[in-house]
């Protein structure tokens, strides 16, 4: 748990401090070193006031460093928003308590996913050699997931729609979130057609 705190604010500390300097590049950003646990908890308080501090005034679209495509505040605001979301899950689930992702909120940590990860692919990765279907049953959100040719430069074609997949993943959109980032088994949705293909392109991801 102490690491996990101390890894988030880490993770407020770099991203308030990019959007702050208005960064072009990472390592613009100091490191910092790690405090006592003694100093944990004050040291987390303190960076998450930044980060919504600077967050909340600075203009959305400003341009701001980032590892993905997407070179703005917007992008940090979400990323910021869908990372909280998934550790204070894994804080909640380590204390034992039952814990799940506001669904709108969840919904969207889909649609970031398989915007800016689902074609970050494991070197160990097996081909998916089927399309996936993810439909989540508690609050909108749609899309379809199909490989792509070797010469595109992404493993995958994503698509905001309904449509048939080799596999369909359906449920409620934490328990999909929470599945895509291999937090629960994928066995814990509904998994409809080919299982296989499903399990391929849950596992696909470099995630670590």
């Amino acid at each position: 748990m102490a690491d996990l705190v101390w890894h988030h604010a880490e993770v407020y500390y770099f991203w308030a401090s990019i959007v702050d300097l208005r960064a072009v590049e990472w390592n613009e950003v100091a490191r910092i070193n790690r405090v006592s646990n003694d100093e944990l908890f004050d040291t987390y308080d303190t960076y998450l006031a930044r980060v919504l501090e600077v967050l909340s005034a600075a203009d959305p679209s400003t341009k701001v460093w980032s590892w993905s495509a997407q070179h703005d505040v917007s992008f940090v605001t979400r990323r910021m928003a869908q990372e909280t979301a998934v550790h204070r899950w894994d804080a909640e689930q380590a204390a034992g308590l039952s814990a799940s992702i506001e669904p709108t909120l969840a919904s969207d940590g889909i649609d970031e996913y398989l915007e800016h990860f689902v074609n970050d692919i494991a070197d160990d990765a097996e081909p998916v050699a089927g399309s996936v279907h993810i439909h989540c049953t508690d609050v909108p959100g749609e899309w379809t997931i199909r490989p792509m040719a070797a010469s595109s430069g992404d493993a995958f074609e994503v698509t905001r729609e309904h449509a048939k997949g080799d596999c369909a993943l359906r449920g409620p959109a934490s328990d999909l979130l929470l599945a895509l980032w291999r937090r629960i088994p994928v066995e814990a949705v509904d998994v409809i057609g080919d299982a296989a293909v499903g399990a391929r392109f849950v596992a696909s991801a470099n995630l670590t």
